[in-house]
């Protein structure tokens, strides 16, 4: 199933069922969508390799058994990694217990195989036949995850803005606060504040955000820990796999061997 030709042109407001899903695979090489919107909430759930997602003012990187859901009327682009195998669910806006906001959803085993079965259906389903039930029950499944945030922030601030786009070409970049702030002509003490009035974390969990976004990515690809650790600048395996453990509870091969 070809990317544009299937999910660019297709659109999902033109089909009156309640939920619709699609399956994306066989891309050969990294595929980006223009920025876009839709009544329909939407849902990207890889089922291997990854999808980033570009929504209003934040990154969201979207690994394998979670799934990012982008509310109804938010401009987005999705980002699928080559040789990626993705499903997206379109949502009515008006189904109650859907987030209101952008949000990482973790999906269970049970959600994602009914999602699978879906995408094989057709869209132009029976409302009140067999399919429809089963979208009564995937429903049911989906308002019932639980959520997480794998995002990184980039703020509309000038400054930030410069900042963060800096850190997306650059994720090792261990420049400090201070090193930032004397590149923009500002206080260390300026800087800090900014970042904690415009994104309401720390300059250091903002970037720790980042580096969860692209680990999360890397080793999604495969990539080893050794090798993720010296690309996003830490000097040691030991301190980057602490870092992933106090941000998201378990050590990176734990935690990914978890999502298989």
């Amino acid at each position: 199933m070809h990317f544009k030709a299937n999910i660019m042109g297709f659109d999902t407001d033109l089909y009156p069922q309640k939920v619709l899903a699609l399956r994306v695979a066989g891309i050969e090489k990294e595929e980006e969508a223009p920025f876009h919107q839709h009544h329909k909430g939407q849902l990207v759930m890889p089922l291997t390799g990854f999808a980033k997602c570009y929504i209003d003012d934040a990154v969201w990187m979207v690994p394998a058994h979670c799934a990012v859901w982008i509310s109804s009327q938010i401009p987005h682009s999705i980002c699928i990694s080559p040789d990626a195998d993705v499903c997206m669910l379109f949502v009515d806006q008006d189904i109650i217990g859907m987030p209101n906001k952008a949000c990482t959803l973790s999906i269970t085993p049970l959600l994602r195989e009914l999602i699978i079965r879906l995408a094989q259906e057709r869209q132009d389903y029976d409302k009140d036949g067999a399919v429809a039930r089963l979208v009564d029950v995937l429903v049911d499944e989906l308002i019932l995850m639980p959520t997480e945030q794998f995002d990184f922030p980039i703020p509309s601030e000038p400054r930030l803005h410069q900042i963060s786009q800096r850190l997306l070409a650059n994720p090792g970049d261990r420049k400090t606060v201070s090193e930032w702030a004397t590149q923009f002509a500002m206080s260390e003490r300026t800087l800090a504040r900014l970042v904690k009035q415009e994104i309401g974390l720390t300059f250091g969990r903002w970037r720790g955000q980042l580096h969860i976004v692209v680990a999360l990515q890397k080793l999604s690809m495969g990539e080893s820990v050794q090798r993720v650790a010296e690309d996003l600048g830490y000097e040691s395996v030991s301190a980057f796999i602490l870092f992933f453990k106090k941000t998201l509870g378990k050590p990176p091969k734990q935690y990914m061997k978890e999502r298989e």
